[in-house]
């Protein structure tokens, strides 16, 4: 197959090779079917694969997962590793939303029993939830309250009461991001951030409410805490303002420091530095304080969930029973040891628009999770549903440990808005089965479904290639959006 000046070879069913040409000094590896590889082709996502793949350091592979559009620099849906000795650090390559996640809870509550209640739920989550744009949260940070919030992420929603050590036991990297330096993030993101904490925010941010329609690996769901009918909380947030203007600021400093050093970059929005300079370490601890911010918000956002609930339905914390599965970022770059050409190396992970999945026995799992790899959420949009998923070995062999974090935009947001004139969005999810409530049909539309490609499809190329195992699929019930 070949789009425009792109030459692809389809190396088996699910993957193909973009081979290395001007410049580029790794190939591009594209996971994705012939059918979805049809939708990918329409924008400049796999001319940024070929982009990234100029970068200083890079090793392997450019890769894009099989929910790749264009993006910022780097695709979303974007991974690439570099070599902790001569590799670059690239805010494109993390994003603006700096450790934007996804946290799914599980309950006791089994859907029959929760639908006639659903209404008057949704109608409470979508009040004590703060979402869309300029929200603000309940939490008022002082000064020295954000540097504990920057440094410590979900823990410091612990000495709170907002979070329990399970809370923090199965978050990525227990809710803690190291490195982090409050120094680093300027007094505009801090002020940026101080209101914000423990808010969704617009989007595609969102707070859904699913029911697990069926289990494909019955281990795996039941290591989770899954069952067939149960009523199951997704929560997907990220650093809000303070990791938006953290990217900003330091795309300035990357600017700069490759226009001195001369890096040779085919895009400006590849802006970079080397990992072990002043820029690229100062940048690295930015980030890190950005993402315990997230990881602190998604915290926040959960004590919200479980409160709302218990009162709503009068239930006690034992009988709701609402405990995190796992939380996990999909817009990071983290030191890693992965094996690179038949040797263990130590490495930077771009992960842009893609998420970790840890493969059965890597160390970083939590103990109840070792036996079936590290619970993967995969999103899809709002009128069809998601999936859970258990990180494969294969992730660590061909991916840096990396799979897709949702369906992926096959439209524009502009697009989507001019698809549905004189349409009710509302009116369409309901036909769906679908509650909705949302501050801003601006939003709704550009949300429809329509506007992602199908997740089931997008799903079966990671499980197809071994990257990670689908454990079950969630159907919705309800959708809280900004």
């Amino acid at each position: 197959m070949r789009f425009e000046e792109i030459s692809l070879s389809q190396v088996s069913e699910i993957t193909w090779e973009i081979p290395r040409t001007d410049g580029m000094l790794v190939p591009g590896l594209v996971f994705a079917s012939r059918e979805i590889m049809e939708d990918i082709v329409r924008d400049q996502a796999l001319r940024q694969v070929m982009n990234v793949a100029h970068l200083p350091g890079i090793l392997y592979r450019s890769i894009g997962m099989p929910d790749i559009h264009w993006g910022y620099g780097f695709p979303i849906g974007g991974v690439a590793a570099m070599d902790v000795a001569d590799g670059v650090i690239s805010p494109g390559g993390v994003g603006y939303d700096i450790n934007c996640g996804v946290r799914l809870l599980r309950s006791n509550l089994e859907t029959p029993t929760l639908r006639p209640r659903l209404p008057e739920l949704v109608a409470a989550l979508h009040r004590e939830v703060p979402s869309g744009v300029g929200s603000r949260g309940a939490v008022r940070l002082t000064p020295p309250e954000m540097d504990k919030v920057l440094t410590g992420g979900s823990r410091w929603a612990v000495s709170r009461g907002n979070a329990t050590g399970e809370d923090v036991e199965f978050t990525e990297s227990g809710g803690r991001l190291p490195g982090a330096d409050p120094g680093a993030v300027s007094d505009v993101a801090k002020k940026r951030g101080l209101d914000q904490l423990g808010t969704l925010g617009a989007g595609n941010h969102f707070l859904e409410i699913d029911e697990v329609e069926e289990v494909f690996f019955p281990e795996a769901a039941a290591a989770y805490g899954l069952f067939q009918g149960q009523a199951v909380f997704f929560v997907h947030s990220g650093s809000r303002g303070l990791g938006y203007q953290v990217c900003d600021d330091y795309l300035d400093v990357m600017a700069a420091y490759t226009r001195k050093h001369a890096l040779n970059v085919p895009d400006r929005q590849l802006a970079c530095a080397h990992i072990g300079s002043d820029e690229g370490r100062r940048y690295l601890s930015g980030l890190a304080a950005a993402g315990n911010y997230a990881f602190a918000n998604r915290q926040l956002l959960a004590h919200l969930v479980r409160e709302t609930v218990e009162r709503v339905l009068r239930l006690g914390p034992r009988d709701a029973g609402i405990r995190t599965v796992y939380d996990v970022g999909h817009n990071n770059a983290k030191f890693e040891s992965h094996v690179v050409d038949g040797r263990r190396r130590d490495v930077l992970v771009h992960r842009k628009g893609a998420t970790r999945a840890f493969p059965p026995g890597h160390p970083e799992l939590p103990a109840a999770y070792r036996d079936v790899g590290q619970p993967v959420f995969i999103p899809g949009d709002m009128g069809r549903g998601s999936f859970v998923l258990a990180g494969a070995p294969g992730a660590m062999r061909q991916s840096f440990g990396s799979t897709c974090h949702g369906a992926g935009r096959r439209m524009s947001r502009t697009s989507a808005r001019r698809s549905v004139r004189g349409k009710s969005v509302f009116a369409e999810m309901e036909r769906r089965g679908v509650l909705v409530a949302c501050t801003s049909r601006k939003t709704l539309s550009e949300e429809i479904p329509e506007a992602y490609k199908e997740v089931g499809a997008v799903v079966d190329v990671v499980d197809r290639a071994g990257i990670a195992r689908k454990v079950a699929r969630l159907r919705p019930l309800a959708v809280i959006k900004g």
